[in-house]
Formats: C-alpha cells, structure tokens, sequence
C-alpha cells in the first residue's frame, strides 16, 4: 500500500511565535493576563477571566492589536516554516483569534490558519469570543486522518495534548515542565534543529 500524503499540523502561540496574552501583560504590566492554557487547562474559564480583566482595565481591540503588531515570529519559526512547508502541506491550528493572527500570519509568509472568532461591541470592546467547535484541534486532526492524511502534530500546552493524541505522531515543542510531566507518551523538543531531526525520522520511518 503506498504511503499516506504527511501533513504536519502546528499550534502558534509558543511554538512559533510569542504568547499574546503575555506580550500584552508586558506591555500593560496586569500581571493576571500572563496566565495561558499551560497555566489553566479549561479555555472557557481563561477566556471569561480575560475578557473581564480587559473591561476592568478598558482595554479594547485596538489596544490587543497594537501589542500584537509589535510581535515578531520566534528565532527560526519562520524558517522552519518555510522548510516544512517545502516538504508537505502544513495548516496551523490555534486557539487565537483571527482578529489577533493577521498580522502574524503576514510575517510568518500567511501560511493557512484555523482558529476561533472574537464578538466585538460598536465600541471596539471585546465581549465575548465564538468557538468554531469546542476541542477543534482535536477534531480537525481527525478529519485530516479521515480524508487519509498522516498527520504530525505539534503543540507546546495542555489545549494541544488532544490533537497530538489523535495524530499518527505527536511531539511537545518548548512546553512547560508541568506538561511534560502529565504528558510523557510525546516526544519532547526545545529547539527548531532537533524538531526538524524528528520530523524527517519520522517521515523516513514511514516512507
């Protein structure tokens, strides 16, 4: 039987460019927005947490945005983007915003992205945010394998562990040291030279 086409399905924030929701703490110094999915695993719970924070403190869209267009991908995500993709299809799936990616998915050479949709006042405020579907990492990596991808997948947090499960090989990518721990079934790689060994051991072994 010939090989399956690869697909390597990616998370964005942490693995190929920087935490948002940390750069905008650092910029407003409201230490409560550091707190990601490595910190609270339900996406619900953190997002309602952070909307409130940005009503408390007045910040709007624009001001999330204006953080964001500071941002530059991660030393070496861009090129190993780029090789990737020279190799097999790539799609980033993320728990962001496509009101926060565009400006990043320009620098990052607008590679194809899944994420979610925030709902916006006529004030510019953020008041709530709209799933395309609940655990979508997840679902989208099964539907990739259905339509008979090999899929590789790789995230950094708790919100990636299911995509990673449900792929035919899952590696963590500069995760904390509390999922590595709950984790330990998935490779582990801190940088983008040891990442891309992974990934060609991979596809040699299943050539």
């Amino acid at each position: 039987m010939p090989s399956l086409p690869t697909l390597l399905a990616t998370d964005l924030e942490g693995v190929l460019v920087p935490e948002i929701w940390i750069a905008v703490a650092e910029r407003t110094g409201i230490e409560r927005l550091r707190l990601t999915t490595r910190d609270i695993p339900d996406y619900d719970q953190l997002m309602r947490e952070r909307i409130a924070i940005l009503h408390e403190h007045r910040l709007k869209l624009a001001d999330i945005q204006a953080v964001i267009d500071t941002l530059d991908p991660l030393p070496g995500a861009r090129e190993f983007l780029n090789w990737a993709r020279s190799c097999m299809q790539v799609i980033i799936l993320s728990d962001t915003f496509y009101e926060f990616a565009a400006p990043l998915m320009r620098k990052l050479g607008q590679p194809t992205i899944f994420c979610n949709s925030l709902e916006i006042d006529a004030g510019g405020n953020i008041v709530g945010y709209q799933l395309r579907q609940r655990d979508g990492k997840r679902y989208a990596v099964a539907a990739l394998r259905q339509i008979n991808f090999q899929v590789i997948a790789m995230g950094d947090s708790y919100n990636d562990t299911t995509m990673l499960a449900q792929a035919n090989h899952g590696i963590l990518f500069c995760p904390p040291a509390n999922v590595i721990a709950e984790f330990p079934q998935f490779p582990v790689h801190t940088d983008y030279g040891t990442l891309q060994a992974e990934i060609l051991a991979f596809l040699d072994s299943t050539a």
